[in-house]
């Protein structure tokens, strides 16, 4: 049962605004109170209600006639140590990445089946994306997740019944998608051959943390007949390393997300 609802299966107070709230982690900027009434399925009243009380407490703020992420959701975001230590050990080497390649890089982590973008570095010859910092994405259509999926224990992989096609690309057969998984992990980098959108191309590698955990994942993507995958994958593979280094000697507190098998 979801911890938004009690166990007569009424969603809680604090469910609905968890609803609301994650909207805003999905979408780029502002949204309405329609926008979040159709997003959430919750009631017009009750959004109305909840986005009101969330503005008074600076969770949420008014922009105009919309609602985006107040000062307080960020605040409580930049509390979390797993995430800062990790965005702070990586950060140097995700710049130096995206500075000498000139291409999109990021780092993400594994939430379930969708990825969660912590860090994205757009660069003067990469693609413009609709990936962002908080965005998500499912892990299926992403180097980035079958990078981290690749690492966990195959039996804990859990593959929803039906898989988003994005292109002609995307892999939507759960059999095909284990025998990818098993691919990257043989090689050590995940790929997305257009998978996600048509004519981008990307490639991923794990970040281990100190204890054999695979915490997140450090990405590259270009426009194909721009970027040699097969050439990146070096570069990329060697700044997840120099991160879970540098993760392993500094001995930061970060939450594993997944274990390495």
């Amino acid at each position: 049962m979801s911890p938004a609802h009690r166990d007569t299966g009424e969603i809680t107070a604090v469910g609905r605004a968890a609803e609301i709230l994650k909207q805003f982690a999905r979408s780029r900027g502002a949204l309405s109170a329609a926008a979040l009434t159709q997003r959430t399925g919750l009631p017009k009243t009750t959004v109305y209600r909840m986005v009101g009380e969330l503005v008074r407490v600076g969770l949420l703020e008014r922009d105009g006639q919309d609602y985006r992420p107040g000062l307080l959701f960020f605040e409580l975001g930049e509390t979390l140590p797993q995430q800062r230590d990790l965005r702070e050990v990586s950060r140097t080497h995700l710049l130096t990445l995206h500075e000498a390649t000139r291409q999109n890089v990021g780092l993400a982590l594994l939430d379930g089946f969708d990825v969660v973008h912590l860090e994205v570095f757009r660069g003067a010859e990469g693609p413009r994306l609709p990936q962002h910092s908080g965005g998500r994405w499912p892990a299926h259509a992403s180097a980035s997740g079958k990078a981290m999926l690749a690492f966990m224990p195959e039996e804990k992989v859990v593959i929803p019944d039906i898989l988003q096609r994005f292109t002609q690309h995307t892999i939507v057969e759960s059999g095909a998608l284990r025998d990818e998984l098993r691919r990257v992990w043989r090689r050590g980098v995940g790929f997305d051959r257009q998978e996600a959108l048509n004519g981008i191309v990307g490639i991923a590698a794990p970040i281990v943390g100190p204890d054999g955990e695979v915490l997140a994942a450090v990405s590259m993507s270009g426009v194909l007949g721009r970027i040699d995958t097969a050439r990146m994958d070096v570069a990329v593979r060697t700044t997840a390393l120099t991160i879970s280094r540098d993760l392993e000697q500094a001995r930061s507190i970060v939450r594993p997300v997944l274990r390495r098998r």
